[in-house]
């Protein structure tokens, strides 16, 4: 199961997250536990360039895209290299979303879309799409909805 997606500033505020099967009161340690990671590892790190941890029998892979920072959790078959292949289809819809490397002020502007787009590939903790072409031909099916 893919157990967290997170994606955060370079200063190491949350800008999304998802949690599956993940208890409330866990979520902070995550939280606090992947932005540490992030700051201390991907300083000098390039665009894309994958780092990967494991933390009490789960798996991290997580990166630098533009200005912001990309956590995944996996635990079972959702391995280090399962989550490869789930945080390449993030980068590359970001990318595509956005048009470049987001910086954190283009991310929030696209930020609608990016959550639907999100919605469309990690889905209650399982991969559902890793073809860009469907991603986007799904969120373009998607309702507007008023909040």
């Amino acid at each position: 199961m893919l157990l967290a997606v997170l994606i955060s500033n370079s200063e190491g505020n949350i800008l999304v997250e998802r949690f599956n099967g993940v208890p409330a009161e866990e979520r902070l340690h995550w939280r606090t536990f992947l932005v540490k990671l992030g700051t201390e590892n991907l300083k000098d790190a390039k665009n894309e360039e994958l780092f990967v941890a494991s933390h009490k029998s789960v798996y991290v892979v997580y990166a630098v895209l533009g200005d912001v920072h990309i956590y995944l959790v996996g635990k079972d078959e959702y391995d280090e290299l399962a989550l490869s292949e789930v945080i390449f289809v993030i980068t590359t819809t970001l990318k595509d979303v956005c048009g470049k490397p987001p910086n954190e002020r283009l991310f929030l502007d696209k930020y609608g879309r990016i959550c639907l787009c999100l919605d469309e590939i990690v889905w209650t903790g399982v991969l559902e799409n890793t073809d860009k072409e469907r991603i986007k031909r799904l969120v373009r099916l998607k309702p507007p909805t008023e909040f």
